[in-house]
């Protein structure tokens, strides 16, 4: 082999060696279901850029699978809880969600949230406590020297780890109720008069008395998070921190946030430097769909497709919702590929076929789809906005309400309460998103929004926790509100000392009047007498 040859294939496999040794060691502590879906999109990416991605995984886990091709590790811990406790459990949340929660008053809705928020929340703290009494795990990350922990914080304890291991943070999220993380632990300034809160149902553009109840939403959340929520969570963390400490606190110190949304959804508010929106960093261009689909496609001419999907937490539902769902299908032009999974409805139409799984990005971006019927997730809503897919809107829990909010404010989709809604209604809706082009228009123009960014959601993800890693942080980018106290934030100090001084100064020049005015009447007296 000639010497140059030789040379050359020497310095390629230097500069791989190179490359290889110079990726970073990334600690993941994830959320089970769509959340995991969305955040193992940026574990991929950062796997082929070089990095070591490590991600702690119960052993009662759900959702945390991955490409057989995927270079992700995963570190799995014994769990407190059993997989039938953890079925059980959220079988439950979820059921009382959808089926009993939207039948509260507002008092009795917060008591069932409360409820279920803090039976959640205990399922959490016991992982946490599962992976930071574990002695033999805690020394084995300290010696693994990660560069970075992603942590999503709608599970608390990735913020503990990162304090514990003493490496920076960054967290991927969608909005918690009440927006609680982002305004106290993120600093976001988020007034109430025109942002509304999380699980609100409302739009930027307010009445007075959606005002007002947006007000009451960010009290009641702000009430019940403090005082069920935060409590025990600020107990386990001053205990293994050693020091008096909170949940909020310890949370402040995230370099990064990446918020899953972006401004084609989002109404406008104020962000701050170390706040990035990566929305629809999953979305993809279509693929070609398996022949027995793309078969039903095409057989449903120019009236073309609707697609239906409830989720990956909710794959079944009650006969009598699945049934009125399917007499209202019936009666629509359009084929409809529906995922769902339990008992075939009685009503189900001879246009609409069954599938226990769907490719649903590829279905949204397959020319005759004409409409998506959501519970409103974000991964599916991203999908949709990509696409520029009308959308009926059916939200069950959590963010989706909001999300079908903002869509439905923009003019892109049509939204239906589920436990209420009948045939009609449904097929009202479909035929109004169909035929009525200004819905599909307005998709169009979401989906040019979205797309019309200088860099990609999923490049702005990665950019951003290699920053983290090679900058050991990225604090110059933190807000001094961090370092001040409620009253400081809000210049009440300040705003007590201009009263004092105003007070001060008015009590003086009436002090001095009152003077001028008692000699004035004495030297009166005096000349009257003389």
């Amino acid at each position: 082999m000639p010497v140059k040859m030789t040379v050359a294939l020497l310095l390629m496999q230097l500069s791989i060696f190179i490359r290889s040794g110079a990726g970073g060691k990334v600690l993941v502590w994830p959320v089970e279901f769509s959340h995991w879906l969305n955040l193992k999109i940026i574990l991929n990416e950062l796997v082929k850029k070089g990095h070591e991605v490590v991600v702690l995984r119960p052993s009662v886990f759900f959702s945390y699978e991955i490409d057989n091709a995927s270079a992700i590790e995963f570190e799995t811990y014994p769990a407190s809880y059993s997989r039938a406790d953890i079925e059980d459990l959220f079988l439950d949340s979820i059921t009382k969600t959808i089926y009993e929660l939207p039948k509260q008053s507002l008092w009795g809705y917060f008591l069932m949230l409360r409820n279920i928020i803090v039976t959640n929340s205990k399922y959490s703290e016991s992982l946490c406590k599962d992976v930071v009494f574990n002695e033999e795990l805690m020394t084995k990350l300290q010696k693994s020297s990660f560069d970075v922990i992603l942590a999503d914080p709608f599970m608390p304890c990735g913020d503990l780890l990162a304090e514990i291991l003493k490496i920076p943070l960054v967290y991927s999220l969608r909005y918690f109720p009440g927006s609680i993380y982002e305004k106290y632990s993120g600093s976001l300034p988020l007034p109430p008069s025109y942002v509304p809160a999380a699980m609100s149902q409302l739009s930027d553009r307010m009445t007075f008395m959606e005002r007002l109840r947006n007000v009451i939403y960010v009290l009641c959340f702000d009430f019940w998070f403090q005082i069920f929520y935060e409590k025990n969570w600020n107990q386990l963390y001053s205990e293994v921190i050693g020091r008096p400490t909170t949940l909020l606190e310890t949370m402040a110190k995230a370099d990064i946030w990446l918020i899953r949304t972006y401004w084609d959804l989002e109404f406008p508010h104020p962000v701050l430097p170390n706040l990035d929106f990566v929305g629809g960093l999953h979305c993809r261009l279509a693929k070609p769909l398996p022949k027995d689909i793309e078969d039903f496609v095409q057989s449903s001419g120019e009236h073309g497709v609707v697609v239906f999907s409830l989720g990956s937490m909710v794959s079944s539902l009650t006969e009598e919702r699945a049934n009125v769902i399917a007499a209202g299908l019936a009666q629509i032009p359009q084929k409809v590929l529906w995922r769902f999974e339990g008992k075939k409805p009685e009503t189900l139409g001879s246009n609409t076929r069954l599938y226990k799984w769907i490719p649903q990005n590829d279905l949204l971006g397959h020319p005759k789809t004409r409409a998506f019927i959501t519970h409103g997730g974000s991964n599916g809503i991203y999908e949709a906005i990509y696409h520029g897919i009308p959308v009926v809107g059916i939200p069950l829990f959590g963010d989706q309400f909001d999300n079908i909010v903002r869509l439905k404010t923009k003019g892109a989709a049509v939204r239906l309460d589920f436990l209420t809604m009948s045939s009609t209604d449904l097929h009202t809706a479909l035929k109004t998103v169909t035929n009525d082009p200004s819905y599909k228009e307005n998709a169009m123009r979401l989906s040019r929004i979205h797309h019309d960014q200088p860099v990609k959601p999923l490049d702005r993800a990665v950019f951003w926790i290699e920053f983290v890693m090679r900058h050991k942080g990225a604090k110059h980018l933190r807000v001094a509100a961090h370092d001040l106290s409620w009253v400081q934030y809000h210049s009440l100090d300040v705003i007590g000392f201009l009263l004092a001084c105003v007070l001060t100064v008015l009590f003086i020049l009436t002090k001095c009047c009152l003077f001028c005015y008692q000699k004035l009447t004495k030297a009166g007296r005096k000349k009257k007498r003389e």
